[in-house]
């Protein structure tokens, strides 16, 4: 079980002049378990550092995160069952596919034969299995794409967080992976939070969708609702509701 609780979470960063910037201002939400959110927001909202502290990358000034009702206060980055794709993909140049689908699991002490089932199961839900003798170089960016989702979902955690995924992709691929993605969280359940700057994307995959500003959540709601019924004019304007 998987669902996610933020309780008035709040990260703040010191600033020039002994002041400080607040990244992260408050923020409270329930993410159901197996559910897909989709964040989205202008460009410095706080919307990866909201990620960062999920992770474990970064300690949140206040608040409390609860992932099945387990307080992640004193649970380092690498206990935590939670897995980051970066929009930077961030796979090692010199290992194959396979390597780098396994080294997650290899650090855990993994035994060989689980990582082996394992990489055959995620190779083949992800259509990578006759690649991955390859290394990044020689994979098109939508194979790196898998690979990098693949490595994070090896362990089946718990939570998945990506952040801007398919940021560097044109939108053939964008559009392609998105079912990709789709069809993947709905198989394994795997609770997901998704920072998108791009809004139809948000509505296309998001169960829930969070509009956040300035720190904050200004709405979550499904899409047809934000569609519906924005909740103030920031969220009118910025998803442009007409045109979704």
């Amino acid at each position: 079980m998987g669902a996610i609780q933020l309780i008035d979470l709040a990260k703040s960063f010191p600033a020039a002049g002994g002041s400080v910037v607040a990244a992260v201002g408050g923020v409270t939400c329930d993410i159901g378990d197996g559910e897909l959110l989709a964040l989205v927001g202008p460009s410095g909202c706080g919307k990866t550092t909201l990620l960062r502290l999920i992770a474990g990358l970064e300690a949140p000034t206040s608040g409390t995160i609860l992932i099945s009702a387990q307080n992640l206060a004193n649970i380092p980055a690498e206990r935590r069952d939670v897995a980051m794709v970066f929009q930077s993909l961030a796979l090692y140049p010199h290992l194959t596919a396979r390597e780098n689908l396994a080294f997650g699991m290899k650090l855990r002490g993994a035994v060989p034969s689980e990582i082996d089932l394992r990489l055959t199961e995620t190779a083949q839900l992800l259509g990578i299995a006759d690649c991955l003798s390859r290394r990044p170089a020689e994979l098109s960016g939508g194979q790196r794409q898998r690979v990098a989702l693949g490595r994070a979902l090896m362990r089946r955690p718990k939570v998945l967080l990506l952040d801007e995924p398919f940021a560097n992709l044109d939108a053939p691929l964008r559009r392609e992976l998105r079912r990709e993605l789709q069809r993947l969280q709905r198989e394994l359940r795997v609770t997901t939070i998704l920072v998108t700057h791009d809004q139809t994307e948000a509505m296309a995959l998001g169960d829930r969708v969070a509009v956040m500003s300035a720190g904050k959540f200004e709405q979550v709601a499904p899409p047809d609702e934000l569609r519906a019924k924005p909740a103030n004019d920031f969220v009118s304007a910025f998803l442009d509701t007409r045109a979704l």
